[in-house]
């Protein structure tokens, strides 16, 4: 789950990136990334077979900046996630009731 990544701020020293492999990929990163700050790097990666995952990677100068750093990004994906889900489910029942 960690890992280092040259972002444009060198002075931080801690970093950490999480890869989530999700459907809606693109539209979860949209969701997340205006809470990105210039520490946060939020994209869309895609695998070999076609699988797309959000991968963020955060830098901080301290350790405790980092864990609630990346506590809040999973906070704020999750909820982007429930969101969206949400949305299919509304958008389902909307194309079934208009059958």
């Amino acid at each position: 789950m960690t890992g280092r990544q040259s972002l444009p701020d060198e002075s931080a020293s801690r970093s950490a990136t999480i890869r989530t492999q999700v459907e809606d990929a693109a539209i979860l990163a949209a969701s997340v990334r205006p809470d990105n700050t210039p520490e946060i790097d939020t994209r869309v990666e895609r695998d070999a077979h076609g699988n797309e995952r959000v991968v963020t990677t955060v830098e901080r100068e301290t350790t405790g900046g980092l864990r609630t750093t990346m506590d809040d990004y999973v906070v704020n994906l999750a909820v982007a996630q429930d969101v969206v889900q949400a949305g299919k489910r509304h958008a389902n029942a909307d194309d079934t009731t208009q059958s």
